[in-house]
């Protein structure tokens, strides 16, 4: 796999605006949109302007802000929908079709011939302004190949410089992800795009081959927020990335600012952070079981792919449990000035299990059951 050539576009703003409990004011939007760039994401998507007047001026005042990230919009592949981005200031438009037998049913009702004779005047007016394009294949998973191949090709010879792949209803496997992306990277030279949901609990998988494949840029989102059960979280593709590419990768983000960014979208969503959220969870660091603790005193890699303090964190080793060990123990006194004898510590060990059963000690308990043996 080619190194650091992927890129992410986060799509809290447009994709995460879908989410159920999502209700974002101007405010909001601006501040998300202010910890997006100061993360260092390349690419912020933000809800099309033709969605609602109020759309509209969000997305202006959005594109004022003057970041460093790329301010684009995803929309429908229709010239009044273009102009709309173009008055809203985006530097890139994102223009889909759906291209499944089902949604081509239950949506547009247009053939393939039509959804090709479509593309033309929305997505030349957009690059006659200057405007990064993408087309996107919507519900590609549940589409002909063929089907994808040759809607893939008309856009690309109009001048696209991106095509999308979206699994829109997150059926797809991490091995037919690969698949449709290496076989969409031998029909066509621009970028690729991934967009993965997470219905199957695949994303953060699908992501990583839609990379692996040659995927160019990959949506994301805080916490994994979107239609459903969302997308890519943008923790998780991070930390996938990260262990492949540590250098890399903090080079490219503020890892430190993680978990201030998803403390944010939390808080305006009203959710809470999931307890195994991806390096930031509340016991993402947390080391409890006997020979854990042991190992982790001698090495801390030997349990941690992702060392904490890459993103600004800090371990707990867990030491007062019934599972905890006498090398716990005895690092604990240790670091109180306090040596022990073998017998002594296996003795205190099981008196400190002992008390444990009836609930997890806290550290000013173990260091009293430390100095209370010292002085009996």
């Amino acid at each position: 796999m080619a190194k650091t050539t992927w890129k992410l576009i986060d799509t809290t703003l447009r994709e995460g605006e879908q989410f159920a409990k999502a209700a974002f004011r101007t405010e909001d939007k601006l501040e998300i949109a202010r910890a997006l760039d100061t993360f260092g994401v390349e690419y912020i998507e933000v809800t099309t302007p033709a969605a609602s007047p109020q759309s509209q001026r969000d997305l202006a005042q959005i594109v004022k802000l003057g970041l460093s990230a790329k301010i684009i919009t995803h929309t429908r592949c229709i010239l009044d929908d273009v102009r709309a981005a173009l008055d809203a200031g985006v530097r890139g438009v994102g223009l889909f079709f759906a291209t499944s037998r089902i949604l081509r049913e239950a949506s547009h009702a247009k053939s393939l011939q039509q959804i090709v004779d479509a593309l033309g005047p929305p997505i030349e007016a957009a690059l006659a302004a200057g405007l990064e394009v993408r087309f996107s294949a919507e519900d590609a998973f549940r589409s002909e190949v063929h089907d994808l191949l040759a809607v893939y090709r008309a856009a690309e010879k109009l001048g696209v410089h991106r095509v999308g792949i979206a699994d829109t209803v997150g059926i797809a496997t991490p091995r037919q992800v690969y698949a449709l992306v290496r076989e969409v990277r031998s029909a066509v030279r621009c970028d690729i795009g991934y967009h993965g949901h997470n219905d199957t609990g695949c994303a953060i998988a699908n992501a990583y081959e839609a990379i692996a494949a040659g995927a160019t840029h990959v949506d994301v989102s805080v916490l994994g927020i979107g239609e459903r059960n969302g997308i890519t979280p943008l923790g998780g593709i991070v930390a996938r990335m990260f262990a492949l590419e540590p250098q890399a990768v903090a080079e490219r983000y503020r890892l430190g600012q993680l978990r201030e960014l998803e403390r944010l979208v939390a808080r305006v969503t009203g959710i809470e952070i999931p307890f195994n959220n991806f390096v930031t969870g509340e016991t993402a660091y947390s080391h409890k079981a006997g020979m854990h603790l042991k190992a982790m005193m001698a090495n801390p890699g030997a349990y941690e792919i992702i060392p904490p303090e890459a993103f600004g964190l800090t371990r707990r080793l867990i030491v007062g449990s019934r599972l905890t060990g006498r090398h716990a123990i005895a690092y604990r006194a240790r670091e109180m000035g306090i040596t022990f004898g073998e017998s002594e510590l296996k003795a205190i060990t099981r008196r400190i299990k002992e008390l444990a059963d009836a609930g997890e000690l806290s550290e000013e308990q173990i260091d009293a059951v430390l100095r209370d043996w010292v002085t009996a």
